[in-house]
């Protein structure tokens, strides 16, 4: 029987992909901003207005979902201005620098790294400092949460887990699994290994190339 869903990675670039509930989730993070024009009948739906009808004054501080901070977004117009996280400025990318491994990133921001690669879509000039600071925090991180995932097989890893956002929640559980699919491989617990349909297909192409 096939399963009723099949998980949808997330897109990790500019735009998100809404087949995926991480991004889902992620698109609804809050960004700090401010209105530079009034906003007609959006204050009840951002928490500032008790009816539908409210409008949110020129100038007003907001707390908007990345989602729709998108969609207001123009260089031109100038409709909203957002601010940086503070998980994003200065002081905490001095922070990653030093030492990307003794951040808790699931408490900073369970998104981290989506969630930061979506700030890029927004004019800052501080934008090369945030992809670079991304970046290398997951190369720091990586090697770390995949060893972990092999040398903590059959043991509590709920302490070392809480501090991941999710998508190294989903390296570390990837990285069990293919320990756990080599383990009973090895003691013939599991099918005869066989080629992946990626290997297969492409295979198929170059044998139907060579034909043609």
């Amino acid at each position: 029987m096939s399963e009723a869903y099949h998980p949808v990675g997330p897109g990790l670039g500019l735009e998100e992909n809404f087949l995926s509930l991480d991004d889902i989730l992620m698109s609804q993070e809050k960004l700090p901003g401010r209105a530079e024009s009034a906003l007609p009948r959006l204050a009840f739906a951002l928490g500032q207005g008790a009816g539908t009808g409210d409008s949110i004054p020129e100038q007003s501080k907001l707390e908007i979902p990345l989602w729709l901070a998108k969609g207001l977004h123009d260089s031109k117009r100038r409709i909203i201005s957002v601010e940086l996280p503070k998980i994003y400025k200065e002081a905490w990318r001095t922070v990653f620098s030093a030492d990307a491994n003794v951040v808790d990133l699931h408490k900073m921001g369970p998104y981290y790294y989506g969630f930061g690669s979506q700030l890029l879509n927004f004019d800052n000039p501080e934008n090369p400092e945030i992809a670079q600071t991304i970046l290398q925090t997951f190369i720091s991180r990586f090697r770390r949460i995949m060893d972990s995932s092999q040398n903590a097989y059959n043991e509590d890893t709920s302490v070392l887990v809480a501090r991941l956002d999710e998508l190294e929640r989903a390296l570390f559980q990837a990285g069990q699994k293919a320990l756990n699919d080599f383990q009973c491989w090895e003691k013939g617990q599991a099918s005869q290994i066989t080629a992946s349909s990626l290997v297969q297909n492409y295979g198929k192409r170059k044998f139907t190339d060579m034909d043609a």
